[in-house]
């Protein structure tokens, strides 16, 4: 008896694994997106904002989805666990720089929210691609 979830990571057959394109795996579909949505904010900020959070918010927002994309290209399991485990810090890292960011008024209630729901639904999707990772790959 497997214990899978289709939707998320792998299709399930008996003793059969098959990945999902990158685009279907929801911890990409949820952290691509945020640069973007990121980008179009910290653009419309000062130089000076720009240049201190806005620099750090936007490559840590962008080195979630990259480095989930980063993982999913290598071979060996214990590479693919490091790169998603790469990308989980980058969540705690975003998760401060908005927290930040709102401090300081760059961000609006409604921003700092909508991107705060959606870095914290990652973990979550994170532990489990490492959890399935580690359960399916022998090598």
């Amino acid at each position: 008896q497997l214990a899978c979830y289709p939707d998320r990571f792998l299709f399930c057959y008996p003793f059969i694994f098959v990945r999902k394109p990158l685009e279907e795996i929801p911890a990409y579909k949820i952290s691509e997106p945020l640069g973007d949505y990121t980008w179009e904010i910290v653009s419309g900020w000062s130089i000076l904002a720009q240049k201190t959070i806005g620099e750090q918010l936007l490559r840590v927002i962008d080195s979630i989805s990259a480095n989930i994309a980063e993982a999913y290209g290598r071979y060996f399991k214990k590479d693919k666990i490091k790169f998603f485990i790469y990308s989980r810090g980058s969540v705690r890292e975003a998760i401060h720089w908005v927290n930040k960011a709102k401090e300081r008024k760059l961000l609006s209630p409604k921003q700092a929210q909508y991107l705060l729901q959606e870095l914290n639904k990652l973990p979550k999707e994170l532990n489990y691609l490492i959890k399935m990772t580690d359960k399916n790959l022998s090598r």
